[in-house]
């Protein structure tokens, strides 16, 4: 009698008990007993969990937690026919929970036979299989996975060696198929399946014989090999994946939220949306709560806060620059990029020196399976990863950079527009980041370095004494992290290099004697070096109960730097004790902070966390904050949940944007400090459908926002050093979000943000006559207010590997108060009956139009041996909608020769900004 054979499938589910699971991070078998489960990924690199399941078992993705040793069999328990149905043919699934002795401890029908008696006979000879237990970071684990026994007829195969043996691969990605099914000859049944890395064998007899391949998500394919008598013929068949880079559901979130508000893009969701060049950062500018200066510029204004109020993080590491030349890409590649998470309102604890949200990448982890490889260019820049793992050492090195040519096209453009102004513009870029990661015992070390360069400028014409001017902004950081399990919990350290770089250049044309030649005649430059560290620990105390603590100290050094005929923006000889024209300091950050997870129960859970941070500024200046935060999450149903929470925060002044040395100096101004308020709602609808809804309240207790434009221009008067810049203000507002996460060939959001933001503020009225009347104070719209945001984003990859996506983006314009704008001004006739535009008061000021763009983006991927190859069109701004950023006051008309009327009219000119970029970009994938 011939006994089926047993062929296990991929692992789909993890189950953890806390009286039998122990490790790292992992409830003692002293703790409540609890089960919980949890998807497992399949990737590349194996069978992993998620970074936030990994974390809410307790374990740590960054110390190699994650990744899952499936079980073996080692003993086969044959399912014989029943009586009278011998050689009948069938196939039953089985689902199996497997302990953690490697006993089969629960068997379920996933698929019956048409023979409800071979459905019976596998079920009665599955509890008799036995198999090595399932391990997660060494300790025993139970698991769920697929079981398939087979009745299959016997196949007459003639005594012979003659066999092939060889691997079945995904075209393009080169990844192993598991299970795999050969038939043979036509046979009906498959003749063997591959194992869990790929690997086949199957007897023949010699001559020619055809092999149908078949496996899940992949094209059948049929391949022909001939063989002569004892042959072992050694191949590799490569299939063809129906999908390149599939539209899959992505496990996450299955923990308990723990903060107020946080939103998590992965995968093609920070990669494939619409006017964002790929960029994993860019998405966030398409978010609820967030606005903008203007089209294109990525630095988002979250819930009407200055930029320069948001944290940008990498791993914890915050970097100061985060895009290329305000309009660019982010300065770092995006295929070191796993998952961006944005707070837009109270961030937890350990999110320190923000006035606003927070914004962090999570670095991907390394893959230990083979080389990989990208190379990419598009119309803009051009750049490469490569990550390759030493399986013999646990070493895993990553390097990737970019740089743009975009110079170049400058050149050629006005070349083949006959423009020589254009020729003089110049704007490059480049960045480089490397990665060392080290497996050390059941933790890792890693070395994370990263820079960023970019120029731009204008240079001086081919005449004598011509002017031009440039500016230069540098970065680099080195981050050494190292991650163990510590006293039942998972600690970490770490040491960040910091320095930044500033310089604005002045050109000039000399003539010497007929020759003409531009030279650097000056330069203004700001500089700044730091050393940071940083410790951590986070520990699961009871089943309900979970602890983080942590500590950070960062000192700054920075300096001013006058070259040549150099002078710094705005200069008088009165200025020189001014810390914002000639910024040099010495100071040191230090922070502390703890936070308790608390699960009462099934439905609650409540976060309270206290941040104490000390800002000390030589010579003598030491402030302090103290931060209580705290977040509550009552679960009314399974797919509904109510939220909220509050907390202080504090921040240095802050201008616009990070400035090297600016924002350390302005500190002795001292602290802004302001509280977040948080409530809402979120639902899933049903499956593929997330609703979320929130309202806050962010009152400023002290402000100290300069313009980086008045701060240029030097418009503070004269003895303003001795007045105290600060001022108060609040912002209100509700953010709605209904999403569909990645799944099911599409993703997409559509998104609605009203906000106010207002401070209070001195200014002036203004007379008819244009001069000041009196100098009032009162509340005013904040420069960034837009009080009206809409985005909608959709991608749908088809089966056919060809992805369309679109953004529909629309919202009011800003107050026109003269901050990064035109200031509003009325039409007056004088007593001589002459007419004149003057200043309007700034509480009676207009708005910017509104603006809406459509942004899109179509891509087609192709699968090769070894490699995919996938081509884009992303247009930002397909609409060609021009923005008004301003408005230039004249007139028009009167008593002269050509005039349109003879009266002289008023004429409010909007100044538009066609911003559209469409980019064409191929990525070569190895």
């Amino acid at each position: 009698m011939f006994l089926p054979r047993a062929a296990p499938l991929a692992l789909t589910l993890v189950l953890l008990s806390a009286s039998t699971a122990l490790a790292q991070g992992v409830p003692s078998s002293t703790s409540e007993p609890r089960a919980v489960e949890v998807d497992v990924h399949a990737t590349d690199a194996g069978q992993t969990l998620s970074a936030e399941d990994a974390l809410r078992l307790g374990f740590s993705p960054d110390a190699g937690d994650t990744a899952l040793v499936p079980p073996s069999l080692t003993a086969d328990a044959p399912a014989a026919w029943p009586e009278g149905l011998e050689g009948t043919p069938g196939e039953v699934e089985l689902e199996l929970l497997v302990d953690v002795e490697g006993r089969v401890a629960e068997a379920k029908v996933v698929r019956a036979a048409a023979e409800p008696r071979l459905t019976d006979a596998a079920l009665a000879a599955a509890p008799g299989l036995r198999f090595t237990p399932a391990t997660l970071a060494g300790t025993p684990v139970a698991v769920r996975l697929p079981f398939i026994y087979r009745f299959t007829p016997p196949v007459q195969v003639p005594a012979s060696t003659t066999r092939i043996t060889g691997e079945v691969r995904a075209r393009g990605t080169r990844r192993p198929l598991q299970d795999a099914a050969f038939f043979l000859d036509g046979a009906l049944q498959p003749a063997t399946t591959t194992d869990a890395r790929g690997l086949f064998t199957v007897d023949v007899s010699p001559g020619s014989h055809t092999l149908e391949v078949r496996a899940p998500g992949h094209a059948t394919t049929v391949f022909t090999e001939t063989l002569t008598q004892g042959q072992t013929l050694q191949v590799v068949y490569r299939l063809q994946p129906r999908e390149v880079n599939p539209y899959e559901t992505v496990v996450r979130d299955e923990r308990p939220r723990t903060e107020v508000t946080r939103i998590s893009l992965h995968e093609q969701e920070i990669r494939e949306v619409p006017g964002t060049m790929g960029d994993p950062f860019r998405v966030v500018m398409l978010m609820p709560g967030v606005g903008s200066l203007a089209s294109g510029i990525s630095y988002p204004v979250v819930r009407g806060s200055q930029p320069a109020a948001t944290g940008f993080f990498l791993d914890g590491v915050r970097i100061p620059m985060l895009y290329h030349l305000l309009l660019g890409p982010a300065v770092v590649h995006p295929d070191f990029i796993d998952t961006v998470d944005f707070y837009p309102g109270t961030p937890p604890v350990q999110y320190g020196r923000v006035l606003g949200g927070a914004v962090e990448g999570r670095l991907s982890r390394p893959r230990e399976d083979r080389l990989h490889f990208t190379a990419y260019a598009d119309l803009l820049n051009a750049g490469g990863f490569i990550e390759q793992p030493f399986e013999s050492t646990g070493t895993s090195v990553s390097l990737a950079g970019r740089f743009s040519y975009s110079a170049l096209l400058i050149s050629l453009a006005a070349n083949a527009l006959q423009n020589s102004e254009a020729e003089r513009l110049r704007a490059g870029f480049w960045d480089y980041q490397a990665r060392v990661e080290q497996k050390v015992g059941k933790g890792r070390l890693r070395l994370f370095a990263l820079g960023s360069s970019d120029d731009v400028g204008i240079s001086p014409e081919l005449r004598a004494e011509a002017d031009g001017a440039g500016v230069v902004s540098r970065f680099h950081r080195i981050d050494l992290r190292g991650t163990h399990p510590v006293a039942d919990g998972e600690g970490e350290v770490g040491i960040t290099l910091g320095w930044d770089g500033l310089g604005l250049t002045g050109e000039r044309t000399r003539d010497t004697g007929g020759d003409l030649f531009r030279e650097k005649v000056g330069e203004y430059g700001l500089r700044q070096a730091s050393i940071a560290a940083r410790a951590g620990w986070r520990r699961t105390l009871t089943s309900s109960l979970d602890l983080a603590v942590g500590a950070d100290v960062e000192h700054r050094r920075s300096a001013t730097t006058l070259i040549g005929t150099a002078r710094p923006p705005g200069w008088r000889p009165s200025d020189d004790a001014d810390p914002l024209k000639r910024p040099s300091a010495l100071a040191t950050f230090s922070g502390a902070y703890a936070s308790v997870t608390w699960k009462p129960s099934e439905d609650w859970v409540v976060t309270p966390g206290l941040r104490v941070d000390a800002y000390h500024l030589v010579p003598g200046m030491t402030f302090t904050a103290v931060e209580p935060r705290l977040s509550v999450r009552r679960t009314l149903t399974d797919t509904l949940t109510l939220k909220g929470g509050a907390g202080l925060f504090h921040q240095p002044p802050t201008v616009l944007v990070h400035v090297p040395a600016i924002d350390t100096a302005s500190l002795r101004y001292g602290l802004q400090s302001g509280a977040q308020f948080d409530v809402g709602a979120e639902w899933k609808a049903f499956e593929g459908l997330e609703l979320s809804a929130d309202a806050y309240f962010n009152p400023l207790s002290r402000a100290v926002e300069f313009d980086l434009v008045d701060v240029a221009e030097n418009r503070r008067r004269r003895g303003g050093l001795g007045e105290d810049p600060a001022t108060t203000g609040y912002a209100y507002g509700f953010d709605l979000m209904a999403r569909h996460p990645l799944g099911r060939h599409w993703f997409g959001w559509v998104s609605y943000s009203f906000l106010q933001s207002k401070r209070k503020a001195r200014f002036a009225r203004i007379g008819d006559d244009n001069r000041v009347l009196e100098t009032v104070e009162g509340t005013l719209p904040f420069a960034f207010e837009q009080a009206h945001t809409f985005n909608a984003a959709l991608s749908y990859k088809f089966g056919n590997n060809w992805t369309v996506g679109t953004v529909v983006h629309f919202n009011t314009g800003r107050p026109e108060t003269g901050q990064l704008t035109s200031q509003t001004q009325r039409w007056v006739t004088n007593g001589d009956g002459s007419t004149e535009w003057v200043r309007q008061d700034l509480d009676r000021t207009q708005r910017l139009a509104p603006f809406f763009r459509v942004d899109a983006r179509i891509a087609k991927s192709w699968a090769y041996q070894d490699f995919t190859l996938d081509a884009s069109l992303d247009v930002l701004n397909l609409s060609a909608q021009q923005e008004v950023v301003a408005y230039e006051y004249r007139s028009e008309g009167g008593d002269y020769e050509g005039s349109p009327h003879k009266d002289v009219r008023p004429v409010r000119v909007p100044m538009r900004i066609p911003v559209i970029l469409p980019l064409f970009g191929l990525k070569a994938t190895y």
